[in-house]
């Protein structure tokens, strides 16, 4: 299974919250999360050892609702507002209770500028 393309904005030194659906198969269905964890990262570009942004579950960014497949991602605004505006490469991964990693979705997040601060 090939990772969906997810694009997303975060708005800069704004509280940011986004969900995403874990769905697989034909018909696609949500993939029950039961007992696994997840994992996100944001950089300038792929190559770069500079992590501008780490979420994690269960308690650092990333909240998983097992029975509907879902991810909620999420940042304080203080969290945001420490995000240099522009453009940046992330993934998100599950990673299941027996280990196995599972690339759900990649993409890019635009900061955009806060003007108000």
């Amino acid at each position: 299974m090939a990772a969906a393309t997810v694009n997303m904005t975060i708005e800069q030194g704004t509280t940011w919250t986004q969900q995403l659906q874990w769905k697989s198969g034909d018909p696609a269905t949500a993939v029950n999360l039961t007992g696994y964890s997840a994992r996100m990262m944001l950089r300038s570009v792929v190559t770069s050892s500079t992590v501008a942004l780490s979420l994690s579950s269960p308690s650092s960014g990333i909240a998983i609702t097992a029975a509907t497949g879902t991810f909620t991602l999420s940042a304080t605004a203080t969290t945001t507002a420490a995000l240099t505006a522009g453009r940046y490469v992330y993934d998100l991964e599950a990673v299941s209770s027996g280990g196995q990693v599972t690339r759900v979705c990649e993409g890019v997040v635009t900061v955009s500028a806060e003007v108000t601060r």
